[in-house]
């Protein structure tokens, strides 16, 4: 990916944020809405979508589970939420907790299920690979643990899964607390931070640099405030 700087933009972009928590009133919650008010804020169109609402289902093998026309016989509400929502979105935000420092088990499935829906086996598979490429991404995760290496694997994983499809993840954000809705007392204000990712979104320049990337000597204007 070459140098790409996201032009500072107040038009309005479909956003997507997906709770991998089932916590309606939890931490990853809390800071998830805290995103919707920031994109909503830029004036952005936002869906919120707690990912067990709609998943059922872990992935199967694909050569036993398809239906005859080829697609995903898992009788759940993932074909709507990949379909509908998400590949609709230009930017999405994946919410979680840190479970056993990895993601919660529905916000995994979410990536694994996609599958079904790329691999050439599916009869939309041309349709479906571009418009899961190029999107703005941001990651918010919720944990009773400070300590940053609590997150280093899931960070790896978003970081890799923007890699293989082209987008760019745009900012982390991470929130310590344990008991509900304790993420507000973190000092170092997550929840603004969490806000800040969604009006931001779209704006906050992005480099990927390479080693023959053309590239100038300076990274901020030289106009812009110190």
């Amino acid at each position: 990916m070459t140098d790409t700087t996201v032009s500072q933009t107040h038009s309005s972009r479909p956003v997507l944020i997906l709770v991998g928590s089932p916590r309606r009133d939890g931490n990853s919650a809390l800071m998830a809405r805290a995103v919707q008010r920031g994109a909503e804020r830029a004036g952005h169109s936002v869906k919120l979508r707690f990912l067990d609402d709609h998943i059922g289902g872990l992935l199967r093998d694909c050569r036993q589970c398809r239906r005859p026309d080829g697609s995903c016989g898992i009788d759940d509400g993932y074909r709507e939420l990949l379909l509908q929502d998400f590949l609709p979105a230009a930017g999405v935000v994946f919410c979680s907790p840190i479970y056993w420092y990895g993601l919660s088990a529905q916000t995994k499935a979410f990536f694994d299920r996609m599958f079904c829906y790329y691999a050439a086996s599916h009869p939309d598979s041309a349709n479906v690979v571009p418009r899961l490429a190029r999107k703005r991404l941001g990651l918010v995760l919720a944990s009773e643990e400070s300590y940053a290496g609590a997150a280093l694997g899931i960070v790896h994983q978003l970081q890799e899964y923007a890699r293989y499809t082209d987008s760019q993840l745009a900012g982390v954000v991470r929130g310590t607390g344990n008991r509900r809705g304790e993420v507000v007392r973190d000092p170092t204000d997550a929840m603004a931070q969490a806000e800040r990712l969604g009006a931001e979104l779209f704006a906050r320049p992005y480099s990927d640099y390479r080693f023959d990337t053309p590239r100038d000597t300076r990274v901020w204007p030289l106009d812009q405030a110190a």
